[in-house]
């Protein structure tokens, strides 16, 4: 495996920020590590990266010991951490030769990382000069500039306007083929675009490890859009045996989750038993994003 984590804690006085965590990853896999603020991602990411050692358990990365080979796992990881840091005065050029002379490599790269990342435009200028987006465009380059066999993405595409997303997720599609992909985003349409499989992280402990497609199949259930002809009360549909989650789009239109049963005949009874007429009934399809919420609320 590109990178093994066995019961890593991580504690900062008091406070436990990653609670006996263990997980996997495959070479060729793009995994989504999710999770909302201050659930313990940055700090895994960390860990594995060599930045801040674990409390307790163990990680490798490429078979490397991140407690005894941390310098040797530096130069198999591409990192872009979340708030990027740069030398803001050097121009963009500058700035990945000085990276690539730190890895030991030439600049033979160079300009294919410009051109592959979208910076070409931009290339002649100073990265104070840039936008958040092109800034993100210069971190991304310069986290490939020694071809890592693994890449550590911690919100790789935040300040990125519609062209430069789609642009950048179809790099990070074609860089997953061949090396190993970790990436923590909050933008759940961009992880069921990219990642083979999601992990979810709360509170400092894992919740779900699965494909994302299974994960939404197996922890969404059904969801239906319920229409009713007059006013109904959202805690009348959720009283049923069958409903185990209920959200108000208006007074008579509502997304009901399945828990067992035939939920299309419960709520067509209850429309009888209310004196009520159920408009219409459709089956929705449960997102990554209402997963995420049910696993981490």
């Amino acid at each position: 495996m590109s990178i093994t984590v066995s019961s890593i804690t991580k504690t900062y006085g008091s406070q436990r920020a990653l609670d006996n965590v263990s997980f996997s990853v495959g070479k060729g896999e793009i995994v989504g590590f999710l999770g909302p603020n201050g659930a313990g991602k940055s700090t895994m990411m960390k860990i594995l990266t060599g930045y801040i050692p674990a409390s307790d358990g163990k990680a490798s990365v490429c078979d490397l010991s991140t407690e005894t080979d941390s310098l040797a796992i530096r130069s198999k990881i591409g990192y872009l951490p979340e708030h990027n840091p740069q030398y803001l005065e050097m121009y963009v050029r500058e700035y990945l030769s000085f990276v690539a002379g730190v890895y030991g490599r030439g600049k033979n790269q160079i300009e294919e990382l410009i051109s592959q990342t979208g910076l070409t435009p931009e290339s002649n200028k100073k990265i104070s000069q840039l936008s958040k987006g092109y800034r993100q465009r210069v971190g991304l380059a310069a986290a490939m500039i020694h071809d890592p066999e693994v890449l550590i993405l911690d919100e790789p595409t935040t300040g990125l306007d519609p062209n430069q997303l789609v642009e950048i997720r179809g790099l990070i599609k074609q860089l997953g083929k061949s090396k190993t992909v970790l990436l923590s985003t909050h933008i759940m349409q961009e992880v069921e675009q990219l990642c083979d499989r999601v992990i979810i992280i709360n509170k400092g402990k894992i919740v779900a490890d699965q494909p994302t497609t299974e994960l939404t199949h197996l922890k969404g259930g059904k969801a239906y859009r319920v229409e009713f002809a007059s006013k109904i009360s959202k805690t009348v549909i959720k009283k049923l045996p069958e409903v185990r989650e209920v959200r108000s789009l208006s007074d008579t239109v509502y997304i009901a989750v399945e828990k067992s049963g035939d939920l299309r005949k419960a709520l067509f009874d209850l429309a009888v038993a209310q004196g009520n007429q159920l408009l219409a009934i459709q089956e929705e399809h449960t997102s990554l994003e209402d997963v995420f919420h049910q696993l981490t609320q």
